[in-house]
């Protein structure tokens, strides 16, 4: 009745968004023929790499299928024991949440789990995290230089910014924000402070690098996404030729909502021993430092430096909430259809 539950509400929502976003550069399927196959919430363009790497450094046949965390989550429930699928790779806690809620992912020994930082693997051994983001403001100096100050995401429900608000509906990182929303909130003010905002007329973008170039560009004064990928475009262009800027809320507010991207093996699986070996091999300092420096995330394990010019992940004041809290994405979903936020 549960994975019905998240079923019905994930795939209507899904059927609106689309599957071109959440965090996903299309439908690129190379799963046929593979021996280990990964369903990838992560873009291609962040983590090809590392995936082709992981192949060639474990000697297993990899395939990947690419699309959105809460798009593949919806997925693999509906495909159960019949998916083949043996890892799912999220964009963040929350769709990895659903399915081990559903009793669809194999427990991993606490060897694994506790090789990441504290909070950043589900407890009873479900998942594990691979790299962390940080949920951040991107304002233009220009158009909104008091984004600089500002504490709480409340600030971008001011109507002075009617209009000129960026998110990405379909991103699943905007999915655990929202979920995070409703975790410190509660159910009626989510939806509350859902409602203000779409009375607020924000843009609506496919991802959150095209939310980065309308606050870039001044299409919008503000913008919701997570702070890598700014700091990508700074490494790509250099300071100067980048306009916008982010401000991370340092408050325990659902806007500072420190998130991970992370592994979870499919039960049933057929391939557990190289599945296994995906997940270690993500954990590797090898693959730590490729989060830290090629897609500009926060390492999960302990130790590992970025090339990037990051405040401390031990320094920032964040969110208070449990990651392992943003597993019911069903329930959001289907908020956001309801109040018209898809």
């Amino acid at each position: 009745m549960h994975v019905r539950r998240i079923l019905s509400a994930s795939l209507a929502a899904i059927a609106l968004l689309g599957a071109a976003a959440c965090g996903s550069d299309g439908p690129t399927d190379t799963t046929e023929g593979a021996d280990l196959v990964i369903y990838s919430g992560r873009s291609e363009s962040l983590v090809k790499g590392i995936l082709d790497d992981l192949a060639k450094e474990t000697g297993v046949k990899v395939g990947v299928r690419y699309a959105g965390s809460s798009e593949l989550a919806a997925q693999l429930l509906e495909e159960g024991e019949a998916t083949k699928a043996d890892l799912f790779f999220s964009q963040d806690a929350g769709a990895l949440g659903a399915l081990a809620q559903a009793g669809r992912l194999e427990a991993l020994d606490a060897a694994v789990t506790d090789r990441v930082i504290d909070g950043f693997a589900d407890p009873n051994g479900q998942w594990v995290g691979t790299s962390a983001r940080a949920r951040v403001i991107g304002y233009n100096p220009t158009l909104a230089p008091e984004a600089e100050q500002m504490t709480s995401i409340d600030a971008v429900l001011d109507p002075k910014y009617k209009g000129k608000v960026g998110y990405a509906p379909a991103n699943a990182s905007f999915h655990a924000f929202v979920t995070a929303l409703r975790v410190a909130k509660g159910e009626d003010g989510a939806k509350e402070w859902l409602t203000k905002f779409k009375a607020n007329e924000p843009r609506k973008y496919d991802n959150n690098i095209l939310v980065l170039d309308g606050v870039d560009k001044g299409e919008v004064a503000l913008g919701l996404l997570n702070h890598y990928y700014w700091y990508e475009r700074v490494a790509e262009k250099g300071a100067d030729a980048v306009t916008a800027r982010i401000r991370f809320l340092g408050s325990d507010d659902p806007g500072a909502l420190i998130n991970v991207a992370g592994v979870g093996i499919l039960k049933g699986t057929d391939q557990k021993e190289s599945a296994l070996k995906a997940v270690n091999y993500l954990l590797s300092e090898k693959a730590q430092k490729y989060f830290a420096d090629e897609t500009a995330e926060y390492p999960v394990v302990a130790g590992i430096a970025s090339k990037h010019d990051l405040p401390p992940l031990a320094d920032l004041e964040k969110s208070s909430i449990d990651l392992n809290k943003l597993d019911s994405l069903e329930t959001t979903l289907a908020m956001l259809n309801e109040v018209g936020l898809t």
